[in-house]
């Protein structure tokens, strides 16, 4: 336990060390956000902060390999990069043309699905995944592996867009991320689960330093895709799947107001939200400061960890 919360804490203080670097180098090259028009006045102060800084993350995979170079570390730090990278692709054309709308959503997605199709046939074929879900008291839903991998490749994606989603306010996804990684960290006893998660809440404390309001950096796509891909896979990894809308609760509320509001404005002509994802919503009807969403949904997110970690250890098993 000491070792895997010393390379936490190395990772953490690196973060410390190289991210001032990080942000001046990208000040220099001008890789800054773009803001949506559409967006609050108060989030038009925000044009030119530094885009990318989701970057230092990378650290986490460094110290993770080497602390503990086994396959499933390596499959964990594969699937962050594969992740990240699209991340990258999209904050790249969004900061060096200053087009908000970056790279096209087809892209993307496509992308995402090819990669997590690969992930899950590696998992399978390597890791020994199987098709079955947990229910409780040691019952499980046998579904046929085609199936399954259907079922989990509009999971994966579809969870990692909506903690994409949850990346838009300053220090809000890592709040809420922490929480997360948590979890997997006290449910797991996989070493490299264990060491990964723990090492992602260095390095994502470490970050929180310059990206909570007002930001001196954004972690853009290039860490958020990244988060919630690994996290997404943690789930899968785990076989915590039946947890997953609780455990993922305040992610799944941001995308599905997003959902909502375009159903709702297609039938309607009205907004069923003042603005969306959700965390918009909150800050322009009722008023909430940037830092009290942050600290609301980062309460609402450590509450789901630890109901979901009780209904794992007593339902679950």
């Amino acid at each position: 336990m000491f070792g895997i919360l010393g390379v936490s804490g190395l990772s953490f203080l690196l973060v410390v060390f190289f991210t001032p670097l990080l942000i001046k180098g990208l000040r220099v090259l001008k890789l800054t956000q773009p803001i949506r028009s559409e967006l609050p006045s108060d989030h038009q102060a925000k044009r030119g902060t530094p885009l990318m800084a989701g970057l230092i993350l990378l650290i986490g995979l460094i110290t993770s390999i080497q602390s503990q170079p086994a396959p499933l570390m390596i499959f964990l730090s594969i699937t962050f990069l594969l992740f990240s990278s699209i991340g990258f692709m999209d904050d790249f054309k969004k900061a060096a043309w200053q087009d908000p709308s970056g790279i096209s959503g087809r892209t993307k997605l496509v992308l995402q699905f090819a990669f997590t199709g690969l992930l899950l046939f590696t998992l399978f074929r390597s890791f020994s995944l199987t098709s079955d879900i947990a229910l409780f008291n040691g019952f499980q839903l046998h579904l046929p592996v085609y199936v399954y991998i259907v079922i989990m490749l509009l999971f994966v994606v579809g969870s990692a867009n909506a903690i994409n989603f949850t990346d838009g306010l300053d220090g809000l996804l890592i709040n809420v991320a922490i929480p997360t990684y948590f979890f997997f960290f006290l449910i797991s006893d996989k070493p490299e689960v264990q060491t990964f998660s723990l090492v992602m809440i260095g390095c994502l404390l470490g970050l929180f330093l310059y990206n909570i309001y007002p930001a001196r950096a954004f972690m853009g796509d290039t860490g958020s895709l990244a988060i919630g891909g690994s996290l997404s896979i943690l789930a899968v990894i785990e076989k915590v799947e039946i947890l997953i809308p609780l455990l993922f609760s305040v992610y799944l509320a941001e995308q599905l107001s997003v959902i909502l509001q375009v159903w709702y404005y297609k039938r309607t002509k009205l907004r069923l939200f003042r603005m969306t994802p959700i965390h918009f919503h909150f800050r322009l009807k009722y008023g909430w400061s940037e830092n009290k969403i942050v600290i609301v949904f980062g309460f609402v997110s450590w509450i789901s960890t630890f109901i979901c970690w009780g209904l794992y250890k007593y339902v679950l098993h």
